[in-house]
């Protein structure tokens, strides 16, 4: 899972996580209940609604996953979750005038989605335009937007080699770090100061061309050698880092 973050519908904040594996958006159910219900109470209209879904053996409700997503307590949570298709079977068991809109809605935010899948370029702008609204300049949002094609690069040349995304994507990629900055990722958003700010946000422009130069090593060295075991992979990533690393001290 990756992009997790909120969506709005009439201000209404609804917790979502798009999975690039399967190419869908998840919603968190108890978000979507609490805006069609209006309930006072969303999680007890839900666990009652499940119960009464399941008894009539209803396949939606025994399909949805659960994943953890922040609580408006800044905790995470294993929250019940269902994908677009998922959801529109339940809005109809949910009684509400907000329905057609809702729909409206969750068709909007599928396509800016599905627009950026078959041209990435419109992915781009959107983040060229809210990397200007937060403050930053233009050199360093080029240098941003580099290192974001550069890390595709390396994570499709991963996939091809076999690395599972998720935990092994992890360790690869704290071998990268500490090959050329010393530091795991980790460490180095310790080091910023840093909870759940994305660690390349907070990179200088200096940071970020030599991130990338190992990111783009390890991915050209991978493609000549052809590692065929998660510890082949490993070492492909230190040469890779070790690479920027060495640029970084001359």
């Amino acid at each position: 899972m990756d992009k997790n973050g909120i969506q709005l519908f009439e201000d209404k904040r609804i917790r979502t996580a798009w999975d690039e594996g399967t190419q869908e958006w998840y919603f968190a159910i108890v978000d979507v209940i609490a805006v069609l219900s209006e309930s006072a109470n969303p999680q007890t209209y839900w666990r009652v609604m499940k119960k009464r879904l399941k008894d009539e053996g209803n396949e939606t409700v025994t399909s949805c996953n659960g994943l953890k997503m922040t609580a408006a307590d800044g905790k995470k949570r294993l929250t019940d979750v269902a994908n677009t298709e998922q959801l529109l079977r339940l809005i109809q068991s949910i009684p509400s005038p907000k329905a057609e809109p809702f729909k409206l809605w969750l068709a909007a935010v599928g396509r800016e989605r599905i627009e950026e899948t078959i041209d990435p370029e419109q992915a781009i702008d959107r983040a060229l335009e809210t990397y200007l609204k937060k403050g930053y300049s233009e050199d360093w949002i080029h240098q941003r937007l580099l290192t974001i094609r550069v890390r595709n690069e390396l994570t499709t040349e991963w996939d091809n080699r076999g690395v599972q995304k998720g935990v092994e994507y992890a360790i690869l990629t704290d071998e990268i770090s500490k090959a050329w900055s010393d530091m795991t990722t980790r460490q180095y958003k310790n080091l910023k100061g840093l909870k759940k700010e994305n660690l390349r946000d907070n990179m200088s422009t200096l940071e970020l061309v030599l991130n990338m130069l190992a990111e783009a090593t390890t991915t050209e060295i991978s493609k000549t050698v052809h590692p065929e075991t998660f510890e082949q992979n490993k070492q492909m990533a230190r040469r890779g880092g070790r690479i920027a690393g060495n640029a970084a001290v001359r």
